[in-house]
């Protein structure tokens, strides 16, 4: 009773502390043409699918791309080349959940971790897809995300953006920050390396938080949300009947995916000038 008293009043003052300092997005903000950069197919819809929805019901041109293909996902199941033809045809039911058509819509790809080992033809093809379409707004994985491929989609498109010089209002969202403690339970002795490597979480994390100024309210589109997720039925469910199939929901019991289907979708945002 006392550890669940504890958890729930520091999950509070992390709220709290969110709440304070975000800022919603306006309508004005929603209408503008912007260009969603996924590591891999469902990382938009997790971390921006919501945003898509009401960017497209705002009138927003909103093109996806996708840097890696997914093939490893499950690669000791599956063989690679299905998982990548599977895991296209799922971004594509996903995405046009989300209101975006396949014509709005980049594959580039790369095979998962290796993004960063291709990082000169990755900048280049983010050059040409940052000028064709010409976005006032860039999505992008939160900066401090640290599956490689993640940080790899960050650090590229930066790049891209820098070699360009168009000012451009950048807008990083959380995936796997949300697998941290408070948010999620993780084990004593995983918290402690934590503890040792950040040296206090929750100072670390209110640091985190910080960063998150920016909102946008999905609220009343939760439902199309969560229907868009579930197109990836590669990750959202066991495509073979085999327990050991590593689904979404596992992760962290669950309330790892419970955290994208909040009232708000939080972003990192900032100006990359001209």
């Amino acid at each position: 009773m006392h550890k669940t008293s504890s958890k729930s009043l520091i999950h509070g003052l992390y709220r709290h502390v969110m709440n304070s300092v975000i800022t919603e997005q306006d309508e004005h903000e929603l209408k503008r043409p912007a260009v969603v950069f996924s590591p891999h197919p469902d990382d938009e819809t997790l971390g921006c699918g919501g945003t898509i929805i009401r960017k497209k019901k705002a009138g927003a041109d909103v093109h996806i791309v996708f840097m890696t293909n997914g093939s490893q996902s499950h690669r000791q199941f599956i063989s690679e080349s299905a998982l990548k033809s599977i895991r296209r045809r799922e971004a594509i039911e996903a995405t046009r959940m989300l209101g975006v058509g396949q014509d709005n819509i980049t594959f580039l790809e790369f095979d998962d971790k290796k993004l960063w080992e291709n990082r000169t033809i990755a900048i280049n093809k983010v050059i040409d897809i940052l000028l064709h379409h010409k976005p006032d707004k860039v999505f992008i994985p939160y900066y401090r995300e640290t599956p490689p491929d993640h940080w790899a989609t960050n650090k590229i498109v930066a790049a891209a953006l820098q070699k360009i010089r168009k000012e451009t209002m950048i807008y990083e969202y959380p995936i796997w920050f949300w697998n941290h403690w408070p948010w999620v339970t993780v084990p004593m002795s995983f918290r402690l390396k934590t503890i040792r490597t950040l040296r206090s979480i929750p100072f670390a994390n209110v640091r985190l938080l910080l960063d998150f100024r920016s909102s946008v309210d999905i609220e009343d589109i939760l439902e199309v949300k969560r229907a868009a997720l579930h197109e990836y039925k590669s990750q959202m469910t066991r495509l073979i009947p085999d327990k050991k199939w590593p689904t979404l929901n596992d992760v962290s019991q669950g309330k790892f995916l419970n955290c994208f289907f909040q009232p708000r979708e939080i972003f990192y945002r900032y100006c990359i000038r001209g």
